[in-house]
């Protein structure tokens, strides 16, 4: 069973109230074991996913080990993927906590076979 498969039971029930996308997109940066951590929260898409692009590029040009922080991401369609495979290209980048949106988003691609994913941020950027 994958992470994916494994997280993808879990629900929220705040989450499930809220229509999908509704969340206006944000973006921070923190330090977590060696690591630049971005931690992404609401819709990200062609019209929204720029602000993420730029934390990354930062993120990568300061570090070595990128983490995204996918916990937050409510919606997420080919331009955040296109932006992850990019990313993945000039930094060691892992995705943290997806939510089952993103997970099945990764696992359709099969890009999950590509980037590190991990069920904490804790262990995206220890490991």
């Amino acid at each position: 069973m994958s992470l994916c498969e494994a997280g993808a039971g879990r629900t929220d029930a705040a989450d499930a109230s809220r229509p999908q996308g509704s969340e206006q997109p944000s973006v921070v940066r923190y330090a977590c074991g060696g690591a630049q951590v971005v931690g992404a929260r609401g819709s990200f898409d062609l019209s929204s996913v720029a602000p993420l692009a730029d934390a990354l590029d930062r993120a990568a040009a300061e570090h070595s080990k990128v983490v995204l922080d996918a916990s937050g991401i409510t919606f997420a369609d080919s331009s955040l993927l296109n932006l992850l495979i990019l990313t993945h290209r000039t930094v060691d980048l892992r995705v943290a906590a997806p939510t089952p949106q993103v997970c099945r988003l990764l696992e359709i691609t099969g890009v999950d076979a590509l980037l590190t994913v991990c069920s904490t941020v804790e262990e995206a950027a220890t490991c």
